[in-house]
């Protein structure tokens, strides 16, 4: 089974992760991202009638960038400026446009260039805003391996660092600082609820949950029903191509998911999930009429998983729900 191999990150032969890479990104990244807001939903709101069930919204879509992927973003360059090892060219990184924002931002922070590639389709609110950043960005294809592509002959031709949307352990490292703040401020939260793309965000929030799985804590990994590379890697044993077809495929449209985050989801303590299309347009409005929350199709999947039923909760069960991003076209909320 293989470790990681980046230099300042350990492993172990089945986590490639864990809390102490988490702890490390923590400290790496403090005062440079902004602290995790969480918000008790309105009772009910959310849950089947008669659910004593509390579900908190862990609002990351309020940090840099608008996502989660700000974090690991900071702290790959951190790390990578701490050592000494940015290369001239900066950092070139493939993006359905969540990962490119931050990319691009921490690129800024740390006085140095982001080259940024997207598909075709990526949304123009995206895009716009890598503009904003100072990003130089290049549009090729229409699905996100095809500028995954692009972004490597880059790196290979320019010497550029090629960081990558969610397979990368300093990626993952410090998506899961999102967690370890979680526990820290709810201990006795019992399940953390998180989309899957790729599964950086959530190779990270199992890795960081593992400190707290002794005593019963869960994660539940959900994924559009046509979007499941986690899902279906757990059904082949393995990372596995899958086709992307989702309302929510901007963000969460990844054809395999990372070694890692496979490792990862084999846990006892992590479980899969698919919600429908339906569900997740469902589930996002849902934010907006209940709560005035506008967010991306992507972070509503997570809060699918409770509003169609595919989770039922436990009696007292408390729950977290990582709505990941907010990089969208409120528009059609109205």
């Amino acid at each position: 089974m293989p470790t990681c191999s980046v230099p300042g990150v350990t492993s172990t032969p089945t986590a490639l992760i864990g809390p102490a890479d988490i702890d490390a990104a923590a400290e790496r990244i403090a005062g440079q991202v902004r602290p995790l807001a969480l918000a008790e939903a309105a009772p009910g709101a959310f849950c089947p009638p008669g659910s004593d069930a509390t579900v908190l919204l862990a609002l990351e879509f309020l940090q840099y960038t608008g996502t989660f992927k700000a974090r690991g973003a900071a702290n790959l360059a951190a790390f990578h400026r701490d050592a000494g090892t940015m290369p001239e060219a900066g950092i070139t990184i493939a993006s359905g446009g969540n990962a490119g924002l931050a990319c691009a931002w921490a690129a800024r922070a740390t006085g140095t260039r982001a080259t940024v590639f997207v598909p075709v389709t990526a949304p123009a609110v995206k895009v716009a805003k890598l503009h904003e950043y100072g990003a130089e960005v290049r549009q090729v294809g229409t699905e996100y391996a095809e500028a995954l592509a692009a972004s490597v002959e880059h790196a290979e031709k320019t010497g550029a660092l090629l960081s990558h949307a969610y397979d990368n352990p300093l990626i993952a490292a410090g998506a899961g600082t999102l967690t370890r703040e979680l526990l820290a401020a709810v201990p006795d939260v019992d399940t953390v609820v998180v989309s899957v793309g790729g599964g950086g965000l959530f190779a990270g929030t199992a890795a960081a949950a593992a400190a707290a799985a002794d005593r019963g804590m869960r994660v539940l990994a959900v994924e559009p029903e046509n979007c499941r590379a986690l899902n279906a890697s757990v059904e082949a044993g393995g990372p596995v191509d899958v086709t992307v077809d989702s309302v929510a495929a901007d963000a969460l449209g990844a054809r395999r998911v990372s070694r890692t985050a496979f490792e990862l989801a084999t846990r006892p303590y992590v479980s899969s999930v698919l919600v429908s299309d339906a569900d997740i347009v469902a589930a996002r409005r849902s934010l907006w009429s209940a709560h005035r929350l506008a967010v991306e199709h992507a972070a509503a999947a997570a809060l699918a998983a409770l509003t169609s039923g595919v989770h039922t909760p436990a009696c007292g069960e408390k729950i977290a729900v990582v709505l990941c991003g907010a990089n969208t076209d409120p528009s059609d909320l109205a």
